[in-house]
């Protein structure tokens, strides 16, 4: 039911200007799958604007 816990290392995650984590692609690909919440870094290519994936 629960996703298993992804220990962060500092390669997963930088703090951006407003304090905010923002997830690397690198974590993003260790996490294994797309959350569709249009991440900034996403390596899957999901689009949040359009719902959709990008090939």
């Amino acid at each position: 039911m629960y996703n298993k816990r992804i220990e962060l290392t500092e390669e997963d995650y930088y703090l951006n200007e407003q304090g905010f984590k923002v997830f690397t692609e690198k974590y993003h690909l260790k996490r294994g799958h797309c959350c569709q919440s249009g991440c900034k870094h996403c390596p899957y290519g999901y689009d949040k604007k359009t719902n959709s994936f990008k090939q």
